[in-house]
């Protein structure tokens, strides 16, 4: 072999393995970066605020009964006008107040013969329904429900207060400050969590967002709502 050809060779297989071991260490490199990158820690942050509900629906369901429809009509037509009198008195507008038609019952098709026949052939069910947004007006009207006695009229249902319904649509309102806040204290939990493990905390891997609820306070105060959002995020932990 001549002596040029064999340097040739000499130099050709140094380069060739100067590559291996570049490659090898590049591989290596971006191996440990790979597995550097899977070092992520898991958190909740939780978000809540106490809101008054901003809207009212009260329905005012009161029963009639009578054995000719014409006079259990003017008897429906008479109780939905007290209703509506007290509504106004109450400070509430017209076209805050609705109704609905009434459900008539005809008991005698109800009658088999075995058991003893009703007093009143027709029972009417009529509902007067409110829809507003004057919530501190309302819970002083649910108070003073009980004058509709004075004018034969007995509202039904669980009673006066409990088929009401309190809420509140303000959600969009709040949603980024919550969202930003319960984000934050996910922050503070992976800090910690990092802390605790002698790690720092990175950039965020992954984010979601869970659905509102919107509560009420507690049984007694359906006009006091609890508004929460839980946002689960994953952060890269770093040494």
């Amino acid at each position: 072999m001549e002596k040029g050809t064999f340097w040739g060779y000499t130099v050709l297989g140094i380069t060739i393995g100067l590559g291996i071991c570049v490659a090898g260490l590049s591989m290596s490199h971006a191996l440990f970066e790979a597995r550097a990158s899977q070092r992520y820690v898991t958190v909740k942050g939780l978000a809540e605020r106490e809101v008054d509900a901003d809207l009212v629906i009260w329905p005012l369901t009161f029963e009639v009964s009578s054995n000719d429809l014409n006079d259990l009509q003017a008897q429906v037509e008479t109780k939905r006008g007290a209703i509506r009198r007290f509504l106004a008195d109450a400070g509430f507008e017209e076209a805050e107040i609705s109704q609905s038609t009434p459900r008539i019952r005809d008991t005698q098709s109800e009658y088999y013969g075995d058991r003893a026949a009703p007093r009143m052939r027709y029972i009417a069910q009529s509902t007067v329904t409110l829809r507003t947004g004057k919530v501190p007006v309302v819970k002083a009207a649910i108070e003073k429900a009980g004058d509709l006695i004075g004018e034969g009229i007995v509202l039904v249902g669980e009673n006066y207060g409990r088929s009401t319904e309190f809420l509140f649509t303000g959600l969009n309102d709040i949603k980024p400050a919550m969202i930003e806040e319960a984000t934050k204290n996910a922050r503070t939990a992976a800090e910690q969590f990092a802390k605790d493990s002698g790690s720092g905390v990175g950039k965020i891997r992954t984010a979601t967002q869970g659905l509102f609820s919107i509560t009420d306070r507690d049984m007694n105060s359906p006009d006091r709502k609890n508004v929460r959002v839980v946002t689960t995020v994953e952060y890269y932990l770093s040494d």
